[in-house]
């Protein structure tokens, strides 16, 4: 079950009109603290966000299954199911066994799923996959939310963490 911040800044999000992955981007964060301060493991960045994405859409956020071809029939089977729990009225009550189960299961799993290591690196092979168009998308509208002087500050502390790794390496 999700955490009533969680619930209520996806409703706010909702309200200001902003997109179902914003939306969801709530649950994923959520999920993300649950891993670093141990409530749970998991066994890769990937689990952890999907995790977050079925609790959002469990939630009622109106984000879309994965298109055909995108994920296995498996995965978009189960997000079209997590869909449908989010728009039914009546809740059942989950089994507490079942709930043991995943929550047993979830806590054998490591921690190092959420490290800044493992997103930083989750984060750019998905924008590998997206390809150059959409990395320029991305950039672009970063210039446009940020300005000029957040740019500048961006652009410096890129130029040190590339001296710094070079500086490792």
């Amino acid at each position: 079950m999700p955490e009533k911040e969680t619930l209520e800044q996806a409703k706010k999000d909702e309200q200001e009109g902003k997109s179902p992955s914003t939306q969801a981007g709530e649950f994923v964060r959520e999920e993300m603290h649950h891993v670093r301060e141990g409530k749970h493991g998991a066994r890769s960045t990937k689990q952890a966000i999907a995790i977050g994405l079925s609790k959002a859409r469990r939630s009622g956020v109106k984000l879309a299954a994965p298109r055909k071809g995108k994920v296995s029939a498996q995965v978009r089977k189960k997000a079209q199911r997590d869909i449908r729990k989010g728009q039914a009225s009546r809740k059942r009550k989950p089994s507490p066994t079942r709930s043991r189960a995943i929550s047993g299961a979830l806590k054998r799993e490591g921690r190092a799923a959420a490290s800044p290591k493992s997103l930083a690196r989750q984060a750019r092979s998905t924008a590998r996959a997206r390809g150059p168009a959409a990395r320029h998308k991305a950039a672009i509208k970063a210039v446009r939310t940020k300005g000029k002087t957040g740019l500048r500050l961006a652009a410096r502390k890129a130029a040190r963490t590339r001296a710094s790794h070079r500086r490792a390496a």
